[in-house]
């Protein structure tokens, strides 16, 4: 179970997540289910998703941001299955919530991060996408791929939570460069992405947007 904590960012009381369970992990799509549940119980009313993505897109090298503009969940399972009340039936219309999304979009011009915005790909993992997973996501019209974060947010919408998220693009995807993909490759990519990130979910945070 992901670390929780408490605290004030910013001057802005926030919970955070170090970390999460993934469904490969477990083969649970539902894995965060409890953890999304604490946090609804705790008061939290916005949702913050980040996660390690492969772009599909030239203009998104590794290093770079992405915010979601909206998700496939290609990975062909979902977190509500077994749930036997009509809420199941959840709208993802605006899954991921425009009003957010225009702070986060405000607070990166202000700091100077480009942050385009892209279709997120969910695939299950652990093992990296095919070259033609690829080209088969970028036909349906993804921007980046990943093995997290779709079933956070159809939780989230679940619990009526209002959802965001941010990709940082650690690779790009199989078939489209040169590099070797790999976990390694991933970890060692993230910090830079990461630092672009903290700037703008701080002055998200400053302008209580």
């Amino acid at each position: 179970m992901p670390q929780l904590v408490i605290g004030t960012l910013e001057g802005r009381r926030v919970a955070v997540f170090a970390g999460r369970a993934h469904y490969y992990e477990s083969g649970r799509a539902d894995a965060m289910r409890l953890p999304l549940e604490v946090l609804k119980a705790l008061g939290c009313t916005k949702l913050l998703l980040t996660n390690a993505a492969g772009s599909l897109r030239d203009d998104m090298q590794p290093g770079s941001v992405m915010l979601l503009s909206d998700h496939i969940a290609f990975a062909g399972t979902n977190p509500l299955i077994g749930e036997t009340t009509e809420a199941r039936f959840v709208p993802m219309t605006t899954a991921h919530d425009p009003e957010i999304r225009a702070g986060l979009a405000a607070s990166a011009r202000a700091e100077g991060v480009d942050l385009p915005e892209g279709v997120y790909c969910w695939f299950s993992g652990p093992s990296f996408e095919t070259p033609a997973e690829i080209r088969a996501a970028r036909v349906l019209g993804a921007d980046a791929v990943g093995m997290s974060t779709v079933p956070e947010i159809i939780l989230g919408r679940f619990l009526g939570l209002r959802c965001a998220a941010i990709s940082v693009v650690t690779n790009m995807g199989a078939g489209l460069s040169d590099e070797a993909i790999s976990h390694d490759h991933t970890k060692a990519m993230a910090p830079i992405g990461a630092a672009k990130l903290e700037k703008i979910l701080r002055r998200f945070l400053r302008d209580g947007l």
